[in-house]
């Protein structure tokens, strides 16, 4: 099935974007353009999934675009796109805990060779991270925003992010200098 440019594939069905004028559809069009492949990057980085970050992409873009006649509104429309997306992944989070809660028994069995190729994989290492240590780093040192800004898309302050980012760091160094011994 072939998807048209200006459409996405939302909970199952195809959802066309309305034309709110040419001139409004062609700067949304850049928009996307420009920051799609950043948003996925991101979202792959935090799930590990290109599936669940390729849905979350969707889903915040769908988001910004129901509210693009109010864009100047917005003060930063990146950080608007890139905060709308992590929420979602946190709602999907939370969901699945709740539901892996009432299923799966709390205790969980450790696996020496999971254990051995977390520590070989950047991936599996941040893995390990919370979800909030996780997008701190990924903003501050992956995609190089400033705290402030990193901040304001995580809807957290600024000394928050840069503490969730070195607590990051410094599970990381720990992750693998215990791999080196």
């Amino acid at each position: 099935m072939s998807v048209h440019p200006r459409s996405v594939q939302a909970r199952g069905e195809v959802v066309r974007f309305p034309t709110k004028g040419s001139g409004t559809l062609r700067v949304f069009d850049r928009f996307v353009e420009d920051e799609h492949e950043r948003l996925f990057k991101a979202l792959y980085f935090i799930t590990g999934n290109r599936q669940d970050a390729e849905d979350l992409a969707q889903d915040a873009f769908l988001k910004l675009w129901e509210r693009w006649d109010r864009i100047d509104q917005i003060h930063d429309p990146t950080g608007y796109l890139f905060r709308v997306a992590l929420n979602g992944f946190r709602m999907q989070r939370r969901r699945a805990t709740m539901a892996a809660r009432k299923v799966l028994p709390t205790a969980r069995r450790s696996d020496a060779f999971e254990e051995v190729e977390q520590h070989t994989d950047l991936r599996r290492l941040l893995l390990g991270l919370t979800p909030r240590q996780r997008a701190a780093i990924l903003l501050m040192d992956l995609l190089g925003y400033a705290s402030d800004e990193a901040a304001q898309i995580l809807g957290v302050r600024s000394s928050t992010v840069r503490t969730l980012a070195s607590q990051a760091r410094r599970a990381i160094k720990a992750a693998d200098g215990s791999s080196d011994a």
